[in-house]
């Protein structure tokens, strides 16, 4: 089952079910849910009626509408909780190296993961606003998964129980400022302004074979003014998967319905895949000729996000945004 939320009157939009080529939609009050967090907090009940939706539309027998992404909230507009990890050690070492910070050795043993903004997500279109390009912007594409109610102190089995949608982020990050904010030792605010997320948020058996309970292992494509820049593998390197994630989280508080949770920036060890964010190709310029050549993003730019599946269908549909003042 695929899933949207429409911009509207609403500050949580109008949750609309996808048909599976991302083409067309239909309104999911219908099926009496008017918002992804209704439906979340209510899964059990809303999951069977969705999905006859879902197969209807699939089959065309309803009066579908045209899906269009520019009408496009976040699937979750809005949300109780954005927690996003760091599960690809590739890139927590490259972005260490990037600020002269050691690994800890607990980095391979105990998630590392940060709590961000949620009252305002980008929708798949929307673009970014930068003030100042001296701030160092960079994309991070990653992969998410979205939770119904979690207790505390599940155990990552218990967790994988709880996974209900995936989608894709682009958890943008302004480089120049991180460091001196986490120089301070009490994590982001200004470096990480909000992410984007992709048009529709997936279940997992959306995926096939692609998903095996934790990964998503197929590659996450990222372009940078129409030129490929990376592909990694989602399910490779991937140190921490989506359930141990949710149980590092869960530890000490239990997650409400409608929590994000994401993988941070995806990475593999093979540096020829390329990369998901700048600053990663930029320490390894550093490493091979001691200069980082390739500038963070300035305005006028468009970062482009995607996963297709074996077949070559999109998966999530694009986050596409244009830099802007």
């Amino acid at each position: 089952m695929k899933l949207a939320s429409l911009k509207s009157g609403s500050r949580d939009g109008t949750l609309a079910i996808v048909d599976r080529e991302l083409k067309t939609a239909f309104p999911a009050l219908e099926s009496g849910f008017a918002t992804l967090q209704s439906v979340l907090e209510n899964w059990d009940d809303a999951a069977p009626a969705l999905e006859t939706t879902y197969r209807a539309l699939n089959q065309r027998e309803l009066d579908a509408f045209p899906l269009k992404p520019d009408d496009l909230a976040a699937p979750l507009p809005r949300a109780y909780q954005w927690l996003d990890g760091s599960a690809y050690l590739s890139h927590v070492e490259r972005v260490r190296k990037a600020r002269g910070a050691p690994m800890p050795p607990s980095l391979y043993t105990d998630p590392l993961m940060y709590q961000g903004g949620s009252a305002a997500f980008l929708g798949p279109r929307d673009p970014i606003r930068l003030a100042d390009e001296g701030w160092g912007l960079d994309f991070e594409a990653e992969v998410a998964a979205v939770t119904d109610d979690v207790p505390m102190g599940v155990t990552a089995e218990e967790a994988a129980t709880h996974i209900r949608l995936l989608m894709l982020v682009n958890d943008i990050s302004l480089r120049s400022l991180i460091p001196q904010e986490l120089a301070k030792g009490f994590g982001f605010l200004h470096g990480k302004p909000g992410p984007a997320f992709s048009p529709a948020a997936v279940t997992p058996d959306e995926l096939g074979d692609a998903w095996d309970g934790g990964k998503v292992h197929l590659p996450l494509l990222t372009y940078r003014n129409g030129a490929l820049v990376g592909r990694p593998d989602a399910g490779e390197g991937m140190q921490f998967d989506f359930p141990a994630l949710i149980a590092h989280a869960a530890r000490t508080r239990p997650l409400p319905a409608g929590t994000v949770v994401g993988s941070g920036t995806v990475s593999n060890a093979d540096a020829s895949r390329g990369y998901s964010c700048i600053v990663e190709k930029r320490v390894l310029e550093q490493i091979e000729s001691g200069e980082a050549r390739t500038p963070y993003l300035r305005r006028g730019e468009t970062v482009r996000i995607e996963m297709l599946d074996r077949n070559g269908r999109s998966v999530f549909g694009a986050i596409e945004q244009d830099v802007q003042a």
